[in-house]
């Protein structure tokens, strides 16, 4: 195994800058996650066309990758707790690449089920591995604008993988796409995962002077924390909402609105990029102004953002969807570092990656659900059915916020000394 360097007494200086630094890489490596994963949504019309599929099978296409990477978040967590952030870093980046490439050759659409699924596996164990990286190289203190930085990779991939997508599949076909991209992210993986800073002393990333041990016991009081299921339950409705416009609207705006690919992709790009900065921007706030009370916060950002989801399932045109679209993951990036900033402030190191292991499985069970609800919403009723129910996905996701704890002791596990 490959044994992490520690840095030795770093000045408050490079602190920050490891934290950057860090923060930069793992975005930069999301980002080649999400293009990879999300390129399908892009595909979908043509791979539907070539197998003759419906919309709701199409949508299984992106649900049987979400299942098993959703099954692989939890193991993922404590695998990554156990045995360190950077050999599973490397494997799954490698692997991941692998398992695009053969998406291309797939001949059959069942083929193409039992790859997406692989395809699953491989991508699952990163996000506990990158959760884990983050919490070994910054403090608690500007832990929320890290991930901010991070997590804003959403936001850049998915608003990247049209512009990027959309001119491959009208040069190669899906197939060459999915060739094109398999390669350039292996490459770039590679060279990214060799820039990881070192890690920082431990004792600088805790909030607690003598933190835990990961023994099993500590390990369980975490998994079981009903706090940290509550963050699930939030993540999932919050994410069902992103996966339910990632996945369908290029084919709305091809369908429905007959706009060509070269324009969906521009189109799509939009709200995500906007997306992208107010999430850097919200893991900024969240570090100066809400790392003790993020709970109002988060309500109000989530409850804005489902409001404006409204009218964008109503629009008459194009243009007016993509506007309400962009509003809604502008206000919701603002807040999602007051959903994943006050986990990772208060997980002891040594557990952040079972900790945020269980918080993306929930979010992961919306991957799983809401391709394959929108889908066969699509194909019973209409598109405005379909983005009708992520209105109420984002005002379950309000009523959760209200719930969640403002402070490191008001989790279960802080109680019993973890």
């Amino acid at each position: 195994m490959l044994r992490e360097r520690i840095e030795t007494e770093p000045s408050p200086a490079r602190v920050r800058r490891i934290g950057l630094l860090t923060g930069v890489v793992l975005l930069l490596a999301y980002t080649i996650d999400y293009v990879d994963r999300f390129a399908i949504s892009m595909a979908l019309p043509s791979i539907g066309t070539e197998f003759g599929l419906s919309k709701t099978a199409q949508g299984l296409l992106v649900t049987v990758f979400a299942v098993v990477y959703m099954l692989c978040q939890i193991p993922a967590g404590v695998v990554a707790d156990r045995f360190g952030a950077r050999i599973l870093l490397l494997a799954t980046l490698l692997l991941w690449s692998a398992f695009t490439m053969f998406t291309a050759l797939a001949g059959t659409f069942a083929l193409l089920l039992v790859l997406r699924a692989t395809f699953g596996a491989s991508q699952g164990f990163f996000p506990a591995a990158s959760f884990k990286t983050v919490a070994e190289r910054t403090t608690p203190d500007n832990r929320g604008t890290v991930m901010g930085l991070v997590m804003s990779a959403s936001g850049i991939g998915s608003g990247l993988t049209p512009l990027i997508a959309a001119p491959l599949l009208i040069a190669f076909g899906w197939r060459g796409t999915f060739g094109w991209l398999a390669a350039a992210g292996a490459v770039l993986g590679i060279l990214l995962w060799l820039l990881i800073p070192r890690r920082l002393p431990a004792r600088m990333c805790e909030l607690s002077a003598q933190p835990p041990k990961p023994t099993p016991a500590a390990r369980r009081a975490v998994l079981r924390s009903p706090q940290v299921w509550l963050f699930a339950g939030l993540f999932c409705a919050k994410n069902f909402v992103v996966y339910g416009l990632i996945t369908w609207v290029p084919s709305y705006l091809q369908e429905a609105k007959h706009v060509s690919i070269g324009e969906t992709g521009v189109l799509a790009a939009i709200p995500a990029l906007i997306g992208f900065a107010t999430t850097i921007l919200g893991g900024w706030l969240f570090d100066r102004y809400f790392s003790t009370r993020p709970r109002w916060y988060l309500f109000a950002t989530t409850l804005t953002s489902a409001i404006l989801l409204a009218p964008m399932a109503l629009a008459s045109t194009a243009g007016q969807f993509i506007l309400f679209e962009a509003l809604a993951l502008a206000v919701d990036g603002l807040g999602s570092m007051a959903l994943f900033g006050l986990p990772m402030r208060v997980f002891p190191t040594a557990l952040t990656g079972s900790g945020m292991g269980v918080i993306n499985f929930g979010g992961q069970v919306a991957g799983a659900a809401a391709p394959l609800l929108l889908g066969m919403l699509v194909d019973g009723f209409s598109y405005a059915a379909a983005f009708g129910l992520l209105v109420v996905a984002g005002l379950i996701a309000a009523g959760l916020a209200v719930r969640i704890p403002q402070r490191a002791e008001d989790f279960s596990f802080a109680v019993k000394g973890v």
